[in-house]
């Protein structure tokens, strides 16, 4: 089984999922001497599988696939374990989400050149992101790391991971998240701070994500868990780097550094706004929204962020509804209307090979 040891660089390439991880950037972290991570959010199970096999074909090294959780499969928080209580937490979201949609439809902005949005409707319920058929395709292609973001599996499923010989991964961003995730059976945990781009990986949606930097949540983690630790979260130097290894950090992850990387597949608008928000022509402030897809994520701040700071708890919901908006925005190369995930440390991201920037972080000061 795969353990962080193995790694000639302890660097893991975060899953990105939306567009930047490509089977190109996951091999190259893995060539570097890191570990590369897919990211299958968003995809079915058949493109997942074509992913694996152009990595396989660029890298005979191991890798890593990262799952989102669907509240219907998860074990965590308590309250919402039982049938009931999970239809009623679901049922108050598809709610909530219906009356954002109905906010969109009725505004004339922040949605300009063209990036309009036209009575979605309230996708299935029951959708679960493919869940069950992105679980088998893993153990059938007894893909060697697997890592949960949004949510906890069952015991059931870490057993069967195990058996396989597959490590498992769950990103957590306290300690009592830590020790759910260890007492299911995870084999090492992510523990992401406050600093980190994109999605925060809160097993409690709806619970306010935590405020303590990565140094202070990785000690708050350690003491309650003995279990390898990732460290992620805004890590973007060298320095950073050695930080968040004395604060008991096994290895770290990196996303938005690698953002702008050659082989990331991060779009157009995306790429133009962290160089210009990097060469101040645009605000280069991050924060956290949940107006693009119902969970807190954090980006380079516009105006779409602005007009929803009350954005409802109701993913995946708000994340379908805003799906048409998102996509006409960049296809507009609107920066305004359109997710531009982000961590604080996005001005240190370059056009660069992959592999450089990895190796990098543990030049002088690491």
């Amino acid at each position: 089984m795969f353990t962080l040891d193995s790694l000639a660089l302890p660097v893991i390439g975060a899953p990105m999922a939306g567009g930047p991880s490509t089977p190109e950037l996951a091999a190259a972290a893995g060539e570097a001497g890191g570990l590369g991570f897919l990211a299958a959010g968003y995809k079915d199970a058949s493109a997942v599988a074509d992913q694996i096999t152009r990595l396989r074909r660029l890298s005979a090294g191991p890798f890593g696939v990262n799952l989102f959780v669907p509240d219907a499969a998860g074990t965590y928080p308590a309250a919402e374990q039982n049938q009931a209580g999970k239809a009623a937490a679901r049922a108050r979201r598809i709610e909530a989400a219906r009356t954002f949609r109905d906010r969109l439809t009725a505004a004339e902005g922040p949605a300009p050149d063209g990036a309009t949005i036209t009575e979605p409707g309230i996708p299935d319920p029951n959708d679960d992101d493919g869940w069950q058929a992105k679980l088998a395709l893993i153990l059938r292609e007894r893909v060697p790391v697997v890592s949960f973001t949004f949510g906890l599996p069952e015991p059931a499923i870490f057993a069967e991971l195990a058996a396989q010989g597959i490590c498992s991964v769950v990103t957590v961003t306290d300690a009592g998240e830590a020790r759910a995730a260890a007492e299911a059976g995870a084999d090492i945990l992510c523990v992401q701070g406050p600093e980190a781009g994109g999605h925060r990986g809160t097993l409690d949606s709806g619970k306010p994500p935590g405020e303590a930097p990565l140094a202070d949540l990785l000690v708050q983690v350690r003491q309650a868990c003995p279990l390898p630790l990732v460290a992620a979260g805004g890590i973007s130097t060298p320095e950073d780097a050695s930080a968040a290894r004395a604060a008991g950090a096994d290895a770290v992850q990196v996303g938005t550094l690698l953002l702008l990387s050659n082989e990331a597949g991060t779009s157009r608008v995306h790429r133009s706004a962290l160089t210009d928000a990097a060469q101040g022509r645009r605000d280069p402030v991050t924060s956290l929204t949940r107006a693009f897809s119902g969970r807190p994520a954090r980006g380079l701040t516009n105006d779409f962020m602005r007009a929803y700071p009350d954005a409802p708890d109701a993913y995946p919901y708000v994340n379908h509804i805003t799906g048409p908006l998102r996509a006409a925005a960049a296809a507009a190369g609107n920066q305004e209307a359109v997710s531009l995930w982000a961590g604080t440390g996005f001005r240190h991201a370059a056009q660069e090979p992959a592999a450089v920037i990895l190796r990098r972080l543990f030049g002088p000061a690491g």
